[in-house]
């Protein structure tokens, strides 16, 4: 009988890091096939892109999947079981799948369908990774201290409830095998272990918590786990949503508290100057995450463009296209009600 294919699914929240961590796991894939299935919010596949086209040997363009304008977790039936259907029908199948969900989606759901008929019998999940970013986490950036709630609760009347990021959170983390603290480097010996405590408590028992740099986790810690995570779904638990055995065709999960659209401008002159244009709007207008692509002056060069709560990441990635020069074209991500006209224009 034919041994199942194996898939991880990396999870964890806008900006922690997973599109690093895969790029450092193709580079080090030691001749394994592995395809990828990338879910983002919004309509510009900005992880997607940065994975095709990689010059890493062994990720053709092929082999990156993108599900875009749609949460991975909302749409199982329509977009990815179709996509995994896909990927397993080859003539020569991938060696390992793995799957990016967007910042914003629940893993249980994911993990569920792998339950499905269609493709229990072909293909097991490895592992569920949750990557965390430990630097914001440590400045106080997700409060998951439930008396610090419980009393900011009792002095606003209108916070009857956790905030839909807590909530999302807290379910990646319940439903990890495996967590990676992330810029681990800008953390302190204290501070990394204090999060490591913070995040064990939050987890299942058997959870393993390592810390990583520029997502740089080998290839034999992120892969290979052999959990078959799909049949230990109580363990993993959703805290916030709950389902039964026979619904697993229909999953209604709202992201009407979030909102995403595209910014389109000119060339930048100045990428540094950019970069703290972009630090500046995000601070003022509470932005979760932003990214993009640019071009700067005449250079030839794509300019990648980063951006998580104050911290901006500008870089060039690979030669610019010819339908791309004279663009910038960026992802705004935050909660319901941002100013958009406001935002564009301080970004142009």
């Amino acid at each position: 009988m034919q041994s199942k294919i194996p898939a991880t699914i990396i999870t964890g929240f806008l900006g922690a890091g997973k599109t690093t961590m895969i790029r450092h796991m193709l580079q080090n894939a030691g001749g394994k096939r592995i395809a990828l299935i990338i879910n983002e919010f919004g309509d510009l596949g900005v992880d997607g892109e940065l994975l095709k086209g990689c010059g890493i040997e062994g990720c053709a363009d092929e082999d990156v999947v993108e599900l875009s304008n749609g949460c991975i977790c909302c749409t199982v039936a329509e977009d990815f079981v179709p996509t995994l259907q896909m990927l397993l029908a080859r003539d020569n199948p991938p060696d390992h799948i793995v799957i990016e969900t967007s910042g914003l989606a629940l893993p249980q759901p994911l993990v569920r369908a792998f339950n499905w008929p269609e493709i229990r019998n072909k293909v097991t999940v490895d592992g569920v990774v949750t990557v965390v970013d430990g630097a914001a986490m440590s400045e106080g950036r997700f409060a998951h201290n439930e008396a610090a709630i419980d009393a900011q609760r009792t002095e606003d009347d209108s916070l009857d409830h956790e905030t839909p990021l807590s909530e999302l959170f807290k379910d990646q983390l319940a439903c990890a095998d495996l967590i990676v603290i992330n810029k681990a480097d800008l953390l302190s010996d204290a501070q990394a272990d204090s999060l490591n405590a913070t995040l064990k408590a939050g987890a299942q028992t058997a959870v393993q918590v390592i810390r990583a740099e520029m997502g740089a986790v080998p290839i034999e810690v992120l892969l290979g786990q052999n959990i078959g995570s799909e049949s230990d779904l109580e363990a993993r638990h959703e805290i916030h949503h709950h389902h039964h055995d026979d619904d697993h065709h229909e999953h209604h999960h709202s992201h009407d508290e979030f909102e995403t659209f595209q910014v389109s401008r000119g060339v930048i002159d100045d990428p540094d100057a950019f970069a703290e244009t972009v630090s500046t709007v995000m601070r003022e207008f509470d932005i979760l995450r932003l990214k993009g692509f640019a071009q700067v002056g005449n250079k030839p060069m794509r300019l990648v463009v980063q951006a998580v709560g104050p911290r901006v990441e500008v870089y060039f990635d690979r030669p610019l296209k010819a339908s791309e020069k004279g663009q910038c074209n960026l992802v705004v991500i935050g909660e319901a009600g941002l100013d958009r006209a406001a935002i564009e224009q301080a970004l142009s």
